[in-house]
């Protein structure tokens, strides 16, 4: 719950600059907010039929599992044309 904790504040810690909101507010509610969300989920999971298995444990953790990488795609290189107008080019 720790790691889940880390993982929704972290997410947020620039939205509430942006916006003016207190970094350790901004960061308590995201956080309680993450935990929330796999509590209820667990919860959900523990009520459909008394138990908790495996699978429902790691399935309410896995909005915050680790991503697998993508690799970003490149960004345009700008250039100018005899017009004098700036047109985007992809790098090869």
């Amino acid at each position: 719950m720790v790691a889940v904790f880390t993982v929704g504040a972290l997410g947020t810690l620039g939205a509430g600059a942006v916006f003016g909101v207190d970094e350790i507010v901004a960061l308590s509610m995201a956080g309680l907010l993450a935990v929330a969300s796999v509590a209820e989920r667990l919860a959900r999971e523990y009520l459909d039929d008394g138990k908790l298995t495996l699978d429902e444990i790691n399935g309410a953790f896995s909005p915050f599992a680790k991503s697998e990488e993508v690799e970003p795609e490149p960004l345009p290189i700008l250039s100018n044309d005899e017009e004098g107008k700036s047109k985007p080019k992809h790098r090869a």
